[in-house]
């Protein structure tokens, strides 16, 4: 993601955070929690799309009801170094490869999968991201527990 300057006031903060804790909360709802007009909140949350301070608004599934509960972090070390954003493209595009993030160091990519068990992992790693080109090694991380995950950002008040 690029770096970007977001003005944000006081209101649009607490709109946002209600709308983090339930996407599915009404325009109405907001509104009269913030003892505001549901049509100033309505086009408050149309700006916050437009300027893309919204992203999406999505259902949180459990893992466990979709046999999808074993995560594993793999990283991966390319041939191309961590520059090349065709890798990162690749890689993203493996539907079953929940995160990509590029940095720096020995490895070039950290990549987010969770697969019912370590087979069904490991098929994954052989059908699909062993393809991936100029893949020189990777490191897997099985992660037994997990004790917290959070897609929620903390908003800071101005």
């Amino acid at each position: 993601m690029h770096q970007k300057e977001y003005n944000t006031d006081q209101i649009n903060r607490e709109i946002l955070g209600l709308m983090q804790n339930n996407a599915r909360i009404a325009n109405a709802g907001i509104a009269r929690k913030l003892n505001m007009a549901p049509s100033a909140v309505l086009e408050r949350i149309k700006k916050l799309e437009q300027k893309n301070v919204i992203l999406q608004y999505i259902a949180r599934l459990n893992p466990i009801a979709l046999q999808q509960n074993q995560p594993a972090y793999v990283f991966i070390k390319s041939a191309d170094g961590s520059g090349c954003s065709s890798k990162a493209s690749e890689l993203s595009k493996v539907p079953e490869v929940q995160e990509v993030h590029r940095f720096a160091g020995d490895n070039c990519y950290l990549v987010r999968i969770s697969k019912a068990d370590s087979a069904s992992f490991m098929e994954l790693m052989r059908n699909k991201l062993s393809k991936i080109s100029n893949v020189l090694s990777t490191k897997t991380t099985i992660v037994p527990e997990t004790v917290k995950e959070q897609q929620q950002l903390v908003i800071p008040a101005l």
